[in-house]
C-alpha cells in the first residue's frame, strides 16, 4: 500500500464510519424534537435536516439534484488532487483524504434521504453569530479545507523562495 493510501484509506473509513454512526444516533435521540445540552449548554445537539450546502446555501426543489451532482465533480477533482498528490506531501494527501471523507459522508445522505443532509451538532451561539447546525462530515470538510488552504499557501511560498534564490549558473551563461 502507498504512503498516500496509509493516509486515504483509514481517514475515508473513520470518518464515513463515525459519520454515519453519529448520525444515526442523532434521529433516533433527537428525532422527536429531543435537545440535548453538552458542556453546560455551550454546545447543543438538536436535528435538523439541511436540503442544500454549507449555511443551509440551496435552490429550492432542485437543491437535491443540483448537490448531488455538484458532489459528484468535487469528488472527481478531488480524486484528481489526490492523484497528483507528491507521496512525501502529506498535508496534502490528508487535506483531500478529509474533504472526501467528508463530501462523501454527506453524499450518502443526499442519495438516502430525500429531506437532506442529516445535521445534529449546534446551532452554536458564538456571542456575535448563531453558528448553524453541522454535522461530523462538516467537520471534516471544514478541517481538510484549512489544511488544504495552508498546504497552497506553504506551496506557493516555496515557489516564491525558489524563485528568489540567486541561479546556480556560472555567470556569462
Amino acid at each position: 500500500m502507498s504512503a498516500k493510501a496509509r493516509i486515504l484509506i483509514p481517514t475515508l473509513a473513520a470518518i464515513l464510519i463515525t459519520d454515519i454512526l453519529t448520525k444515526r444516533w442523532a434521529l433516533a435521540a433527537l428525532g422527536g424534537g429531543e435537545r440535548i445540552e453538552l458542556f453546560g449548554g455551550l454546545v447543543p445537539l438538536t436535528l435538523a435536516f439541511n436540503k442544500g450546502a454549507a449555511f443551509s446555501i440551496h435552490f429550492g426543489d432542485a437543491s437535491r439534484w443540483i448537490f448531488l451532482a455538484l458532489s459528484l465533480v468535487a469528488l472527481w477533482v478531488l480524486a484528481a488532487l489526490y492523484r497528483a498528490a507528491q507521496p512525501g506531501d502529506r498535508l496534502r494527501v490528508w487535506a483531500v483524504s478529509l474533504i472526501m471523507a467528508g463530501a462523501l459522508g454527506n453524499l450518502v445522505d443526499r442519495v438516502r434521504w430525500s429531506h437532506g443532509v442529516v445535521d445534529f451538532i449546534g446551532p452554536i451561539d458564538l456571542g456575535f453569530m448563531l453558528w448553524p447546525v453541522f454535522n461530523v462530515a462538516d467537520m471534516a470538510i471544514t478541517c481538510g479545507g484549512v489544511l488544504l488552504v495552508i498546504s497552497l499557501w506553504q506551496e506557493g511560498r516555496e515557489a516564491k523562495g525558489t524563485a528568489r534564490s540567486p541561479s546556480t549558473a556560472p555567470e556569462g551563461q
